[in-house]
């Protein structure tokens, strides 16, 4: 039997979701903050299958009710940020019966279209990991999902992390030029949020603005000015309060090839050391984007990679 959400059963799901994506567990917390709580959350896109009064299988269909950025709602797409189905119940037909509810609710609401699952801001992961679940890729694939781009998520041990010489070498001589690097004070905010949403996207806006909110340091956050304009900045400890979570982070367009970032990433790693953290890890970027080459030659290592699908949704 196939039913929307109803109070309690949260933590059946809970229960179910660690029992069957094992590689990324979540606690009663997590589900409450991210899905619960989210502004585009709607009980009706929260669908489970129940068997002998239990739930054995469960997806979530996302549409936007509260925009991004200004009013777009992106009204023509959808997200399914997880779904599952217990072992015993995998050739049951309970999975294909679930996204196929699920992607009528994203149909029923507008939608052209569905993701797996770069939804933002409440992402548990960017997309399908292959290796770890490889029978989720194939079901994703038999049900018409096809894979759009694959980002990668990245660590770098800081143990023994040491400023290096040579940046601080660069980062005299960038300042001899009329650039400043620091600490973010309050009266950069609101440039640096607009820097953010303007030449990155809005999430990164967003988690500067929510994660001072909800009780962020605002002394994780560096800035890199140019005569007192931000021209890039870089942060951890923005999403979910998490101190080794590295990011967002990012330099314009303009300024980058005089190693900008480079300064920035090496002065939020120092940071990081300085409170003992032992690494520094974030979920989302390109190997072959020039933020990719810069995390691949200071330190990082490629620990996971993701499939973004999506489905068009037919007409009829």
């Amino acid at each position: 039997m196939l039913r929307t959400f109803k109070n309690g059963d949260e933590l059946a799901i809970v229960q179910l979701w660690n029992e069957v994506l094992v590689h990324d567990p979540i606690n009663a917390n997590r589900f409450r903050n991210q899905i619960l709580l989210d502004a585009n959350f709607d009980p009706k896109g929260l669908i489970v299958s129940v068997e002998e009064g239990e739930i054995v299988g469960a997806v979530l269909a996302i549409t936007r009710k509260l925009p991004m950025e200004g009013t777009n709602l992106e009204s023509d797409t959808g997200w399914i940020t997880f779904f599952m189905v217990h072992p015993q119940y995998e050739r049951a037909n309970i999975g294909h019966q679930l996204l196929e509810r699920a992607c009528d609710y994203i149909k029923n609401e507008g939608a052209e279209k569905v993701f797996f699952s770069s939804y933002a801001p409440n992402y548990f992961v960017p997309g399908i990991d292959e290796e770890r679940y490889p029978k989720g890729y194939a079901f994703l694939e038999k049900e018409g999902f096809k894979r759009l781009y694959s980002p990668v998520a990245m660590h770098r041990a800081l143990i023994d992390y040491v400023y290096p010489e040579q940046i601080k070498k660069l980062k005299k001589l960038r300042e001899s030029e009329g650039y400043s690097f620091g600490k973010v004070q309050d009266g950069d905010l609101y440039e640096l949020i607009q820097f953010a949403n303007v030449h990155f996207n809005a999430d990164w806006g967003r988690a500067i603005r929510e994660g001072i909110l909800m009780g962020m340091d605002p002394s994780r956050i560096l800035v890199a000015k140019k005569q007192d304009v931000v021209v890039g900045f870089a942060l951890y400890g923005g999403y979910e309060g998490i101190r080794e979570r590295f990011g967002p982070f990012g330099v314009d367009e303009r300024e980058q090839g005089k190693g900008l970032g480079k300064i920035l990433l090496h002065d939020t790693l120092h940071e990081m050391r300085k409170l003992s953290l032992q690494g520094a890890w974030f979920l989302w970027t390109s190997e072959t984007s020039s933020a990719g080459h810069l995390y691949l030659k200071n330190g990082f290592k490629t620990y996971r990679k993701f499939h973004v699908m999506v489905k068009e949704l037919a007409n009829n």
